[in-house]
């Protein structure tokens, strides 16, 4: 800390005013200075009492003088530095803030290594922003607690430790700040999945000969214009009153995400593949990769595409349960074979193709007994309808409604309605059970039918690598859910997109996360680890002392035994408590800087 003189000649004699600055070194080496009092005019005599008080708080590594406190309920012995008495029975806590959750956030984004990524696509500004500390601020809020950037901006930074973690001040939680860094990060996108692939590979040994991947959606909740990316097409998150874009995903079967692309929200699925096997092949190259992915995404003339490249690009796809109709006769003179524990398969190559039929014992369980409860449900609905006293329009709505609740079930129900001009009576209105059809879905069920040009390979893999499409739809689930991809409230299109990447990095932060508590803490998903590690708070603990100031210690709380347990199992170890600063109790005068205690 020192004084600081500006010079101005006013008519014709010069001026000097005087401030009280201090140096603040933030991460990365970096002198900051901040005006912390500002004294006009002041003579030579006025200026060496400054430059005295000054030697008690300066905490610069050439002239810190160090001071021992003590608590003035009894007299302090005479040392050979300074002696501060601390008015203990005065000693209060102030400004609590979440610290856990935030500290391993950062600690997740550095064995990610972003730093070497990003600390050159964002540099800081003239003015002195960081950008990557503000990148890293809408990451860890879309990872700890997701919500608009107005809410950041007003409300949750404030309550995190993210400013003493990273060394910044309010400033780059900034509405227009978090705006402005969000437009400089859509530039970068391909490069930095071309990072994370090798990331991924170094951290966990990733590979990556098998590719799932789908397609999801995600609306806007407010009411924007159809305009740009934003289209009126099938929601799978059932709002298609609102409009939305399309999101496809590649992940690999383990759950590491590789890659996505954003399109408009009335893009049909069919349409999707071809382009993206084309992105892949120029940014990863051609490589003997397997891509799985779920009936109704390839088309035919993409699938013979496939098969005709050089190489050829195989696949792994899910086939309609209508084609198994065509081909069950041709199945039945096959045998089952066991590919696992309660799964069997029957083969069947055709054109060039092999055909998977698998059936799951657990599967038919699980879907029998959805079956069964939503065709009773059903049946119970019917004989309830048949003792109403209803019209024909009213009956023709509660059915409608039924229908919507049994789902496939209500196929299995042959139901006579009444004529235009008949009562609904028990005669005209009846309804019965089609047997050839249940017996035909008794049959189906726990079934999946599999298509691939991969003809020599072990139909139990094939089988294996289309189970893991669920790690896919987890990761859907994830983005949608814990991180709140959904709903989306900006306008501009390149802000869109920017909202999804950084949910996409946060989501690969929540990904090494879970893969490290799968070797070191299985059981803990990374969200109940988040939230345990969250419970830490820092608070400052303010000590004011007999000569009129303040000894500021800010302190993280000590884990309790099942915090400590998991930052073992994890092996974190906390770091070191923050440096004590001393504040002058004149209200006129801010935080002058730590002093050595």
């Amino acid at each position: 800390m020192f004084l600081r003189a500006k010079r101005r000649f006013k008519d014709g004699k010069e001026h000097r005013y005087w401030s009280l600055v201090e140096n603040h070194r933030v991460t990365g080496g970096r002198v900051v200075q901040r005006q912390v009092l500002y004294l006009a005019e002041i003579n030579d005599a006025q200026r060496a009492a400054w430059c005295r008080s000054i030697e008690v708080f300066d905490a610069d590594g050439a002239r810190s003088q160090q001071m021992a406190l003590f608590a003035d309920d009894r007299p302090a012995p005479e040392l050979a530095l300074a002696v501060v008495q601390v008015r203990l029975s005065e000693l209060s806590l102030h400004h609590p803030r979440q610290f856990g959750g935030c500290w391993l956030a950062l600690r997740l984004w550095e064995q990610l290594d972003l730093d070497e990524f990003w600390a050159e696509k964002l540099r800081p500004s003239r003015k002195g922003t960081r950008w990557l500390n503000v990148l890293k601020v809408l990451v860890c809020h879309r990872l700890l607690a997701p919500g608009s950037e107005w809410r950041l901006h007003r409300q949750w930074f404030r309550e995190t430790a993210l400013a003493d973690l990273l060394g910044e001040d309010l400033g780059v939680a900034e509405k227009d700040t978090l705006y402005r860094c969000l437009d400089r990060l859509l530039d970068h996108k391909e490069a930095f999945f071309q990072f994370l692939t090798e990331r991924w590979q170094t951290l966990f040994g990733a590979r990556f000969e098998v590719l799932l991947y789908d397609l999801t959606s995600t609306y806007f909740e407010c009411v924007p214009p159809e305009e740009g990316q934003r289209k009126f097409g099938y929601s799978r998150d059932k709002r298609a009153d609102c409009v939305q874009v399309v999101i496809a995903l590649i992940v690999t079967p383990e759950g590491f995400p590789l890659a996505y692309e954003v399109m408009p929200g009335n893009t049909s699925d069919r349409t999707t593949l071809a382009d993206f096997l084309q992105a892949i092949e120029r940014q990863y190259g051609k490589a003997n990769r397997t891509w799985v992915m779920d009936r109704g995404i390839p088309t035919e003339d993409t699938l013979a595409l496939m098969r005709q490249s050089d190489p050829p690009v195989h696949y792994l796809v899910g086939t309609p349960k209508g084609r198994l109709t065509r081909l069950e006769r041709s199945f039945l003179a096959q045998p089952w074979a066991e590919a696992r524990e309660s799964v069997h398969v029957k083969l069947l190559e055709q054109d060039g193709e092999l055909y998977v039929l698998a059936r799951s014992d657990g599967r038919a369980d699980k879907e029998r007994a959805m079956r069964r409860r939503r065709l009773k449900r059903l049946w119970q609905r019917l004989h309830e309808l048949r003792r109403q006293d209803l019209s024909r329009d009213q009956l023709l709505l509660k059915l409608g409604a039924a229908k919507k609740e049994a789902g496939r079930a209500y196929g299995l129900v042959d139901i006579q309605m009444p004529g235009a001009t008949q009562p609904v009576t028990p005669d005209t209105f009846q309804f019965s059970l089609c047997k050839a059809k249940l017996r035909q879905t008794r049959r189906r069920e726990g079934c999946y039918l599999l298509r691939s040009n991969l003809t020599a390979t072990d139909p139990a893999m094939l089988w294996q690598y289309y189970i893991q499409l669920t790690e896919i739809e987890q990761a859907f689930k994830e983005l949608k859910s814990e991180l709140s991809l959904r709903p989306i409230y900006h306008q501009l299109d390149h802000r869109i997109e920017a909202h999804i990447f950084v949910a996409f990095i946060a989501y690969c932060l929540q990904v090494t996360l879970k893969f490290q508590a799968r070797r070191l803490a299985p059981g803990l998903t990374p969200r109940a680890i988040l939230e345990k590690l969250s419970a830490i708070q820092m608070v400052d603990v303010h000590l004011p002392t007999t000569d009129g100031r303040h000894v500021i210690l800010p302190r993280y709380t000590q884990p309790d035994p099942d915090q400590q347990l998991l930052l073992q199992r994890l092996k974190l170890v906390l770091p070191q408590q923050p440096p004590p600063r001393i504040r002058s109790s004149n209200p006129s005068v801010t935080t002058l800087t730590a002093a050595s205690l």
